[in-house]
């Protein structure tokens, strides 16, 4: 894949704000930018400079707007190639204009990603690091983002890439073996090669088990509110978010359908969704609520059970939690409207594991509840490091591969198997370890992971 054009394209959002950043990139960005530019000749400019002027249409001759030029040269840039990046401002109507002007001067409009894949493309990132520029793009909390930094500086693909280059070593070996298979020679030594499958498996393990915690931090902690109708579950998920949400009412049966939104705490988010209060009901709209929030509550990681504890008995509740057959989620009772009971009333419910008293309508405890939450939803987050997370569905699916594939060979290496079969499942392990770090060649694959981009990037 080769690039002869100049690309352009807004570098930030397109939308009203006070300045805005155009990027161009290519052989000649230097020498089209500069001929739409009154100023400085920006290709005789020194490598990282700013450069003050005005940007002209070429044909009208008309100032479409007073600008700063940052220059960088190649291959000192983000692309590796001649860019320029023009400060000016944030009216959408002047960013177009400039884009045409520099459109008609001889660049084309870029394609979503297309700086990064040419960044990617020239060598300066891995595959890893360009989808990190995307993911911290597309950050929500502190923890998204510092996980794509990380990722984005290099993260775990640097340890694959060097993994990958001893497992290349060794298969190297294994086909010179074959080239003599007349011949009893060895060049690859079994006992190395078996201890050095085992370490990758292990690290490859490890990774993968990140994932679990990779994609909580990236798709959010989904937290369902179940319980009866009337129990508050609407005014609790309004306190949460501190705002008003979710309609709230006396009568029974209010919320059908479920009502979900995301509150940031300590760098998560919790996608908290309030859902039909669950009882049996001849209402066939109702009766579909009901449904719909069961099926949510076995879908979440964690499910608040919100009981009204001045109508409710301890062993009922209890055995209301267990006909939920929620078997996958983590359930936090929570005793709400606390503040309309006796302290003597709270006695039995105490014995309920990880209940939780509230009163929704005051606020009382709700902020330890979102602490209890978060300590439950984190709590094995803390023996995983930020550039050893794995956030990205794709490298989880090729880590799993790769594990299949070393464990294949392993066994192979052990059983004494031809070094064709073993050579044969070492190649597909390094296939999947390039899908995560950039050594494919399929350029569908590539054009398909950097279309997601924006335009800019």
């Amino acid at each position: 894949m080769t690039f002869n054009e100049t690309i352009v394209a807004p570098a930030t959002a397109a939308s009203v704000s006070a300045l805005a950043i155009i990027r161009v990139s290519g052989k000649e960005a230097l020498k089209i930018t500069s001929s739409v530019f009154k100023g400085k000749n920006l290709e005789e400019a020194v490598s990282h400079t700013v450069h003050y002027g005005f940007i002209v249409n070429k044909t009208t001759h008309e100032t479409i707007d007073e600008v700063m030029i940052s220059v960088f040269k190649a291959p000192k840039s983000f692309t590796t190639e001649d860019t320029a990046e023009i400060s000016c401002h944030g009216s959408p109507f002047i960013v177009n204009k400039i884009i045409e002007a520099l459109i008609v001067a001889g660049a084309r409009l870029a394609k979503p990603g297309e700086f990064s894949l040419r960044a990617f493309m020239n060598g300066r990132i891995n595959l890893a690091q360009a989808e990190a520029v995307a993911d911290v793009i597309a950050s929500e909390n502190e923890m998204q983002h510092k996980v794509a930094i990380q990722q984005m500086r290099g993260g775990y693909a640097t340890e694959l890439q060097q993994l990958r280059q001893e497992l290349i070593d060794y298969l190297a070996l294994i086909e010179l073996e074959l080239d003599f298979g007349e011949e009893d020679v060895e060049f690859a030594k079994r006992e190395q090669l078996i201890s050095f499958l085992v370490k990758l498996a292990k690290h490859i393990a490890y990774l993968t088990d990140s994932f679990k915690v990779g994609n909580v931090i990236k798709q959010g902690i989904p937290v369902a509110i179940i319980g009866k109708p009337n129990a508050g579950k609407s005014t609790l998920l309004n306190v949460l978010l501190n705002e008003e949400r979710a309609i709230v009412s006396d009568i029974a049966g209010t919320t059908r359908d479920t009502i979900e939104d995301v509150m940031h705490y300590k760098g998560f988010s919790f996608r908290f969704i309030d859902t039909a209060g669950i009882r049996h009901t001849d209402d066939s709209i109702e009766s579909i609520g009901v449904e719909k929030a069961l099926q949510k509550a076995r879908n979440a990681s964690l499910v608040i059970y919100l009981f009204d504890i001045g109508s409710s008995q301890a062993q009922n509740i209890l055995d209301e939690i267990k006909a939920l057959q929620i078997a996958e989620a983590i359930v936090v009772p929570v005793a709400n409207k606390i503040d309309k009971v006796n302290w003597k009333v709270t006695a039995p419910f105490s014995q309920i594991p990880n209940v939780q008293f509230i009163s929704a309508t005051t606020k009382f405890n709700v902020e330890r509840l979102k602490e209890f939450l978060y300590q439950l939803a984190t709590q094995n987050t803390q023996a995983v490091t930020a550039n050893s997370i794995v956030t990205n569905i794709r490298h989880y699916e090729a880590l799993q591969k790769t594990s299949e594939y070393l464990t294949r060979a392993k066994l192979g290496l052990e059983n004494k198997l031809s070094g064709e079969l073993v050579a044969s499942d070492l190649r597909e392990t390094l296939n999947y370890l390039g899908d995560i770090t950039g050594q494919v060649d399929n350029e569908e694959v590539l054009a398909s992971i950097f279309s997601r981009f924006c335009i800019g990037k």
